[in-house]
C-alpha cells in the first residue's frame, strides 16, 4: 500500500510556519522594488520587521535576497537594469553593498546584527565549500545574526550558476536543515520553468 501525502490547508501551513525553529526567507526583486526597478526601501524595511518578529520570538532566520542591481543602477547612472551580462554584474558588484547597508540599519532598530553570505553555485558540487558555508550559516545563527545570502552575481558564470534565487533558497534552507522555506514572490506558485515560458506548468502541491 503506497502512503500519499496529504496536501495540507492553507491554516496548516500557516501553523507550520509560526512554530517553526529555523525559517529560510526568500525575497524576490519584484517584492523589493518600485516600479520604476530602483530599491523600495519602505518594502525592505516591512520585510525587516516581520522577520525581526520572529527572530525575537525564537525563530532563528535566514534571508536569501535579491536586489543587488535594482540598489546599484541608479546610482551607476543607468536609466534602467542594464541587459547585458557584465554590467549585470558590475552594478550587482556595487548595488550589494548598498543593500546590505539598508538591511544593517533597517535590522538595528531591533537590536540584531545580520551577516553577508554571497554564494556561488560550486558550493553544491564541492563537499568542502559546501561544508564551509554550512559551518559560518549555522554558527551565525547561533550568535543570533541574522545571515542575508545572496548569488555572488560577480563572480557566477552562465556555465555554473543557480541561475534564480529559489533553487539557492532550496539550498539553502537544506545546509541549515530548516523547518519552512518560504518564497515571497508576485508569482502565484511554483512552476516547472519560468511562468513565461511556453509549456511551463503550475505545481500544486510539494511533498
Amino acid at each position: 500500500m503506497v502512503n500519499k501525502a496529504i496536501e495540507p490547508t492553507e491554516n496548516g501551513v500557516r501553523r507550520s510556519i509560526s512554530n517553526a525553529r529555523t525559517i529560510v526567507v526568500k525575497v524576490g526583486s519584484s517584492s523589493l522594488t518600485a516600479q520604476n526597478g530602483h530599491l523600495d526601501v519602505q518594502k525592505l524595511r516591512s520585510l525587516v520587521d516581520a522577520i525581526s518578529r520572529a527572530q525575537i520570538n525564537g525563530a532563528h532566520v535566514v534571508l536569501v535576497s535579491s536586489g543587488a542591481i535594482a540598489a546599484g543602477f541608479g546610482l551607476l547612472g543607468f536609466d534602467s537594469r542594464p541587459k547585458d551580462v557584465p554590467t549585470q554584474q558590475a552594478t550587482a558588484s556595487v548595488g550589494q553593498g548598498l543593500l546590505m547597508a539598508q538591511y544593517e540599519q533597517a535590522f538595528a532598530k531591533y537590536g540584531l546584527k545580520v551577516g553577508q553570505m554571497l554564494l556561488t553555485a560550486d558550493v553544491t558540487i564541492s563537499p568542502s565549500r559546501y561544508r564551509n558555508a554550512q559551518r559560518t550559516m549555522l554558527r551565525l545563527l547561533e550568535l543570533g545574526v541574522v545571515p542575508i545570502v545572496n548569488e555572488n552575481d560577480a563572480l557566477s558564470s552562465n556555465e555554473i550558476r543557480f541561475g534564480d534565487n529559489d533553487r539557492l533558497a532550496a539550498l539553502v534552507a537544506n545546509i541549515v536543515r530548516a523547518d519552512a522555506l518560504v518564497l515571497l514572490t508576485d508569482v502565484d506558485a511554483l512552476y516547472t520553468s519560468p511562468p513565461s515560458e511556453p509549456g511551463a506548468k503550475r505545481i500544486g502541491f510539494v511533498a
